[in-house]
């Protein structure tokens, strides 16, 4: 990584932490040739010779990649609140190091700035780049088990949610780095705490649209309720009264989903669901909640430095 255009401490952090910040371009480079290549080997006609033959199996290759990538990309903003919190923060206030930065005219605020805005472009840059990398070999199984726009790992993997959530990391790294003061600690809090947001808002998201309801006579073929690229939420029965009864009432007194008793008087299946349309929103709406958030830590941190430090 080039340094010449900067300068004070923003020259300082990109150099002592350049290792992580290679070690993270060699990872971006080596996925997307391995996508590359996973690509260019589900292309192959089928029974073509040479090393791109037996496409089938670069398919089921490729989607396991996916599959496997898509989760390991949500340990990136938990890995980035780490690293900010230990290596970059708490290490510095531990050791004492900090004060060297001091002595060269720069005041605690320039020094807990130039990590905050280094950490975030590298972050958010890292974040955008794997995305593309990530959307290039996932466009290509998106339609299989576990591996849909709505699933958890290919969601955050394909839209700008990451990179806020990257952010988020970054800021509560420098607000937990601050508090705790002990390398290892503060890496375990700052992880913990943005895998916590991340899990949580993870459940949540599903509730910041109004979902889209369906339904088909009683009898019809429940594949109809919704189309195939969009999340079910919840699904029953409705009766004559327009009562709503669970999926299985006729079930538990039939044995068959589809044979109802009379005295139900169920006339129709339901179904609520996101459509595929709801997926940017979605996306739109969940990262601004988590740039709020993390403006909110940032805040507080340059907060706690001021307290602290002056």
């Amino acid at each position: 990584m080039s340094t010449p255009a900067l300068k004070g401490p923003y020259w300082a952090t990109v150099r002592q932490h350049r290792h992580a910040a290679w070690a993270l371009t060699a990872l971006t480079a080596a996925g997307l040739a391995a996508v590359a290549a996973l690509r260019l080997w589900v292309g192959a006609p089928p029974g073509s010779d040479g090393p791109f033959a037996f496409p089938a199996r670069a398919y089921n290759l490729l989607r396991l990649c996916m599959e496997y990538a898509g989760t390991g990309l949500l340990l990136l903003p938990p890995l980035a609140g780490a690293f900010v919190a230990g290596p970059m923060t708490a290490r510095e206030l531990e050791s004492g190091t900090w004060r060297l930065a001091l002595t060269q005219s720069t005041t605690p605020r320039a020094w807990l700035g130039a990590k905050v805005l280094v950490a975030g472009a590298v972050s958010v840059v890292a974040a955008a780049a794997l995305v593309l990398v990530y959307r290039l070999g996932w466009s290509r199984v998106s339609s299989t088990h576990q591996l849909t726009w709505a699933d958890r790992g290919p969601y955050e993997a394909t839209g700008p949610v990451l990179a806020a959530y990257c952010l988020l990391g970054v800021a509560l790294g420098v607000l937990v780095g601050q508090l705790v003061r002990r390398t290892v600690a503060a890496m375990a809090v700052a992880g913990l705490l943005t895998g916590l947001v991340l899990l949580g808002l993870g459940s949540l998201r599903w509730s910041f649209m109004p979902t889209q309801t369906s339904t088909i006579p009683f009898g019809d073929s429940t594949m109809r309720l919704t189309p195939p690229d969009s999340l079910m939420t919840d699904t029953g029965l409705i009766t004559s009264s327009g009562a709503r009864l669970p999926e299985y009432a006729c079930f538990e007194r039939t044995r068959n989903m589809g044979d109802g008793p009379a005295d139900l008087n169920v006339t129709a299946w339901y179904a609520e669901f996101h459509p595929a349309s709801h997926y940017w929103p979605t996306q739109l709406i969940e990262t601004a909640v988590v740039l709020a958030l993390a403006a909110a830590a940032l805040y507080a941190a340059f907060r706690v430095l001021r307290a602290r430090r002056g």
